[in-house]
């Protein structure tokens, strides 16, 4: 019998909203979301909640920081509307998405390990082309690829070679060389160009490798938070669907 007058206990806005530091509108506009059940309503029209609805929202506020807002609404909203098998789906989608984040971290990682030291202007690189700087046919021939591909990688962004003032011809300098050979392990790995721009975008953002790898530290620990996120929203949401029988 507690347990029934546990569920039967009557909240204002104000009581859901003061344990998260909420405002009581964003009780209501959770409400109006499908985000929390429908409120009861008082012979004068006042909402009025139960537990239940508490238990809904702080099942909400966990599955954000994992999901997102946008995927944790539509998956209490899912729930809501007695769609439990919709609401498993956008959590498996979730996890694909950080099973896929990780295995790109992984391919950076590894392409990182794989690009040994070197710059244009190697010894046996001497006829390569100009001062710093290397032409597409050796560049092309040292990775044991065709000029044509590296002028595809330029034209998807991941390569931004110069122009030799007297030929014409396309000159890589040793930041050049460095995202080729990156984009050759990552392609090698199986990615696609467009997954690869990005990642080329950071190296350069960075100011070259080891800056980045400094980045990939921090998303790494990124991607472990979110994977603890998503194990503590995986609890609440549990208790939630278990009360609401």
């Amino acid at each position: 019998m507690g347990r029934n007058l546990q569920s039967d206990r009557k909240l204002r806005p104000i009581d859901l909203a003061r344990g998260h530091g909420l405002s009581t509108q964003a009780i209501r506009n959770y409400e109006e979301a499908g985000i929390l059940p429908a409120a009861d309503r008082t012979p004068h029209g006042y909402r009025t909640y139960a537990p239940l609805h508490a238990r809904a929202l702080g099942a909400f506020l966990a599955l954000v920081p994992g999901h997102g807002h946008r995927t944790a609404a539509s998956v209490m909203r899912a729930v809501n509307q007695g769609a439990v098998d919709e609401a498993f789906r956008l959590i498996d989608e979730s996890h694909a998405q950080l099973l896929d984040d990780r295995r790109t971290l992984q391919a950076v990682e590894s392409a990182l390990r794989d690009l040994a030291p070197t710059t244009p202007s190697e010894p046996d690189a001497a006829e390569s082309g100009p001062p710093g700087g290397m032409f597409i046919g050796p560049l092309a021939g040292r990775l044991g690829i065709r000029p044509a591909t590296l002028r595809t990688w330029e034209h998807a962004g991941l390569v931004r070679p110069r122009r030799d003032r007297l030929t014409g011809y396309r000159v890589y300098d040793e930041a050049d060389v460095r995202d080729v050979r990156l984009a050759h392990q990552l392609r090698r790995g199986g990615y696609l160009l467009e997954q690869i721009a990005p990642l080329i975008a950071q190296v350069r953002g960075a100011g070259g490798l080891e800056p980045l790898e400094a980045a990939l530290g921090d998303w790494r620990g990124r991607l472990s938070a979110r994977g603890r996120a998503m194990l503590a929203g995986a609890a609440e949401l549990e208790a939630y669907l278990r009360e609401r029988g």
